[in-house]
C-alpha cells in the first residue's frame, strides 16, 4: 500500500473516531441522514414503478407504434373512417417482415348507438382481430360474464359483441342478448347491424364501461360497409426498439405517419409531469433538512473542539488538513446515514414484493393496484453521492472559519 493511501486511510479512521466522540449527537444525525435517504429512495421507486406501469400499459394499449394517415393524428372524421387505412392486409405483412416485430393489429373506431328495441344509447365502438388482440396484450380487460370474441372466420363477420360493465347494465344485456348496433357509413348513410352479446367486461374506468363496445374487424367493417381500418397497432419484442423502429419504418412508408405509444398517451405524459414536480420538491426539502442537520451537528462538535483545533494548528497541522479531516467527519455521518438509508429502502421494496399491500383505486378507476417500489441501480448510486456530496460540503463549509482563525484566538476560546 503505498504512503497516499495509507495516509488517506489514516485521516479517515481520524475522522470516524471522532465522530464516536459524542456517540448521542452522532446517532441523530446518522438517523436523520439514514431516514431522508430512505425517503427519497422509497418516494422515487414509486414514481418509477408508477412510470413503468403507466408505459406498459400505454404501450400494450395502443401499441408501441401506431400507423396511420396524417389526418387520422390531425383532424376530426365527419364520416367514420373517412382517414382510414386501405390495403390494411398489405401493409400489415410488410410490417411483419421487420426482425422486431411481434404483431400488428387492426382498429377499426367509432361512435354510433346500441340498442335493446325498448332503449337506445350512445356507444364508443372498437373494432379488434380479438384473438391476437388477447395473445399480445394478455387479460388487458376483466371478463365479468360470458365469454370473449373469437376472430371472423375465413373474414366473415362474428356477429358477436363485448359491453362494457356499465353499458350491459343501462341496456339490461346478459351473454346470449341481441341487440342492435346502428352507425353512419363512409357513405353518410344510416345502417344497422343485430349481433350478440358474448360478454360484459370491466376496464377499471367505469366512464368508459359505460360506453365501450368490443367486436372484430369484420362486424365493424359490414356495419360501416367499407374495407378500411381506423389505424394499425405495431407491437414490438421490446419498449427500447421504440424510436429505432420509427425511423427505420417510416423510411419505408410514404404518405403515412407512426406515431410513438408516447405522444398517444396523455395520461402518461401528465402524470410523469405531476410526479416530477412533486417527488422532485419532496426530495429538495428532504435534502436542506438534511444538510441543516448535520451542518448544526458539525457546528456544535467544531465549537466544542476549537482549543483542541487550535493545539493541532500550533503543532504544525496546515488549515487545509484539518478542513479535509472535519468535512471527512461530515462525509462519515452522512454516508452511515445514507447506507443504512438504503439498506432500509430495499429491504421495504423486497418485502412489497414478498407481501403484497393493495393500493386504494385512483380518481376515475374502479379497481386498486399492487403497491411496489422500483429498485434501480441509478437512483440509488445518485442518492447515494448526493448524500455524501451534501454532507461533506456542509462539512467543510462550517469549519472554514474555525481552520482559518489565528492559534492564539482558538487556544484561547472558552
Amino acid at each position: 500500500m503505498n504512503a497516499p493511501v495509507r495516509e488517506a486511510l489514516a485521516w479517515l479512521r481520524f475522522a470516524w473516531l471522532n465522530t464516536l466522540r459524542n456517540r448521542r449527537r452522532s446517532l441523530v444525525t446518522v438517523s436523520i441522514a439514514a431516514l431522508g435517504t430512505a425517503a427519497i429512495l422509497l418516494a422515487g421507486g414509486f414514481a418509477l414503478y408508477t412510470y413503468q406501469g403507466l408505459a406498459q400499459m400505454s404501450a400494450r394499449s395502443t401499441g408501441h407504434l401506431i400507423l396511420a394517415r396524417p389526418a387520422q393524428f390531425q383532424s376530426d372524421e365527419d364520416v367514420p373512417l373517412q382517414h382510414g387505412l386501405d390495403r390494411s392486409a398489405e401493409l400489415t405483412t410488410r410490417l411483419l417482415a421487420d426482425p422486431h416485430m411481434r404483431q400488428v393489429l387492426p382498429r377499426v373506431e367509432f361512435s354510433g348507438l346500441i340498442s335493446n328495441g325498448d332503449k337506445s344509447t350512445v356507444m364508443m365502438a372498437v373494432g379488434i382481430n380479438p384473438d391476437a388482440e388477447f395473445a399480445v396484450k394478455g387479460p388487458f380487460v376483466t371478463v365479468q360474464s360470458g365469454k370473449v370474441l373469437a376472430s371472423a372466420r375465413d373474414g366473415q363477420p362474428s356477429l358477436a359483441v363485448m359491453l362494457g360493465a356499465g353499458l350491459a347494465r343501462s341496456l339490461k344485456a346478459t351473454p346470449g342478448s341481441s341487440l342492435t348496433l346502428l352507425a353512419s357509413t363512409t357513405e353518410g348513410a344510416l345502417n344497422a347491424l343485430d349481433v350478440t352479446v358474448q360478454g360484459v367486461f370491466s376496464t377499471g374506468v367505469p366512464e368508459m364501461d359505460q360506453r365501450l363496445v368490443y367486436t372484430d374487424v369484420a362486424t365493424a367493417q359490414k356495419l360501416l360497409v367499407t374495407d378500411r381500418v381506423s389505424s394499425l397497432g405495431l407491437f414490438l419484442d421490446r419498449m427500447e426498439a421504440t424510436d429505432p423502429a420509427r425511423e427505420r419504418l417510416a423510411a419505408g412508408l410514404p404518405g403515412l405517419e407512426i406515431q410513438t405509444w408516447v405522444q398517444q398517451a396523455p395520461f402518461y405524459r401528465s402524470v410523469k409531469e405531476l410526479y416530477n414536480r412533486i417527488f422532485g420538491a419532496l426530495g429538495l426539502i428532504i435534502g436542506v433538512i438534511v444538510v441543516f442537520v448535520v451542518t448544526n451537528a458539525m457546528a456544535m462538535a467544531i465549537i466544542e473542539r476549537t482549543r483542541e483545533i487550535g493545539t493541532l494548528r500550533a503543532l504544525g497541522t496546515l488549515p487545509g488538513q484539518m478542513l479535509q479531516a472535519l468535512a471527512l467527519e461530515g462525509m462519515v455521518l452522512g454516508g452511515a446515514g445514507a447506507v443504512i438509508g438504503a439498506l432500509l429502502s430495499l429491504t421495504v421494496s423486497v418485502a412489497l414484493l414478498i407481501v403484497p399491500v393493495e393500493m386504494p383505486p385512483p380518481p376515475g378507476r374502479s379497481s386498486g393496484y399492487p403497491l411496489q417500489i422500483a429498485i434501480d441501480p441509478t437512483l440509488y448510486g445518485f442518492t447515494l453521492l448526493a448524500m455524501l456530496l451534501l454532507a461533506t460540503l456542509a462539512s467543510a463549509w462550517v469549519a472554514r472559519r474555525t481552520v482559518r482563525r489565528p492559534i492564539v484566538d482558538a487556544l484561547a476560546h472558552v
